[in-house]
């Protein structure tokens, strides 16, 4: 199935376009729309928010329907649909609700490949093919810098938006082609049963949820959202300036992913790879809150570290799917996705709530940004205390 797996990669760099395009958009449609930093924000929170509601029907619909179709079907109208809206829109609610179009689209995607993964490779392997394909699909997040920064000054942004709906439906066709379902775990009198509350009464899953909720939050927001106001407000940066320094930190993560895949095969431990990573990330956060606005080489160089150790998500997977048996397999790495996602639209919005609250009382223009990125490193740092108490597992 290499042609499915092409497709399958190519719609995760859709996704992680489209998480993506709000930091490098931020000027032009604060000049066209009139959409604050804060509209963003909750255009971000909703794209992240409905991607984490979607998981539950997305694994529902993996172990029943399979992967071909979930994918092929909800990228093609949401993705497809939800771009096509956001070309159209008239004013920030229109991107709100056209970015939450989006996340319905771009939910199977990754967790399609997941499954698949789960089911015809065995368990050791999983951590280092789930980094891979998280590491090629972070193309889009480049894609989603200083190529669309070009795009929108030479064809506009509205434009640029009209043609990756035509690349959207292609992909979703070549889905509906090329990826090949598993057979179903058949349900027998004998077979084993189990629903979703039988995943959520795993002692152990509940150790790694904190950290799960929180790891990836800090370089999603911060790259597909506030680097882009952050760029802008304090170092008076356009949308090419943002791009190139978003184009770095999206490196960085594409780097972070496929360091962080075989890891655990390489020091023998999942744990304390995941928790060494997300506390140097925590650093850097730390970083750009005492000295991040000093000079725009300093915060380049932060956001880039923040950047690549904040991809400790396929590694935290593969440690949750270890305590997952076989016939919850979709339904179970849904979830670990929807913690990890959800956490993500969550905080996208109380940041946007806490960006609001503190640019009313900030004396400087980097000061509300200062408190975000404090507020990212003290969860960072909580997560992994209660991550550390977890069972160690590295098949």
């Amino acid at each position: 199935m290499r042609a499915g797996f092409v497709f399958l990669t190519l719609a995760y760099v859709l996704s992680q376009f489209y998480r993506a395009v709000l930091a490098v958009l931020t000027p032009v449609l604060d000049r066209d729309l009139g959409a604050t930093a804060a509209d963003l924000s909750m255009a971000s929170g909703l794209w992240f928010g409905v991607f984490a509601a979607m998981q539950i029907p997305v694994g529902w619909a993996l172990d029943h329907i399979g992967p071909r179709w979930t994918a092929a079907v909800l990228l093609a109208i949401g993705g497809g649909g939800g771009s096509a809206l956001f070309a159209m829109a008239q004013n920030p609610a229109d991107v709100q609700i056209a970015m939450g179009l989006i996340g319905v689209g771009c939910s199977p995607v990754l967790m399609a490949s997941y499954y698949i993964f789960a089911r015809i490779y065995r368990p050791a392997m999983f951590a280092t093919l789930a980094g891979v394909i998280l590491g090629v699909g972070t193309a889009g997040n480049l894609a989603g810098s200083v190529p669309l920064a070009l795009a929108v000054e030479m064809l506009g942004w509205r434009e640029s938006l009209w043609v990756m709906v035509v690349v959207t439906i292609v992909v979703a066709a070549g889905l509906a082609v090329f990826v090949r379902d598993m057979p179903k775990v058949e349900a027998g009198k004998d077979a084993p049963k189990g629903s979703l509350l039988d995943i959520l009464k795993m002692p152990a899953l509940w150790l790694i949820f904190p950290l799960l909720m929180v790891n990836y939050a800090p370089a999603a927001g911060i790259r597909g959202l506030w680097a882009g106001p952050f760029l802008s407000d304090v170092f008076g940066m356009d949308a090419g300036g943002i791009g190139v320094v978003t184009f770095w930190m999206a490196a960085a993560m594409m780097a972070g992913s496929f360091a962080y895949g075989p890891m655990d095969r390489i020091f023998g431990t999942r744990k304390w790879v995941i928790i060494v990573g997300n506390l140097l990330g925590a650093l850097c956060l730390l970083g750009l809150w005492a000295i991040g606005d000093n000079t725009v080489i300093t915060a380049a160089v932060l956001l880039f570290g923040i950047g690549l150790f904040g991809l400790s998500f396929p590694l935290m997977v593969a440690h949750g799917r270890s305590f997952i048996p076989s016939h919850l397999l979709g339904r179970g790495v849904t979830l670990l996705n929807l913690f990890s996602i959800g956490g993500v639209g969550v905080l996208q919005w109380i940041t946007g709530r806490m960006y609001v609250a503190s640019s009313a009382e900030a004396g400087n223009a980097a000061a509300p940004y200062q408190s975000l990125f404090l507020f990212f490193a003290l969860l960072l740092v909580i997560g992994a205390a209660i991550y550390a108490f977890s069972e160690d597992r590295t098949d």
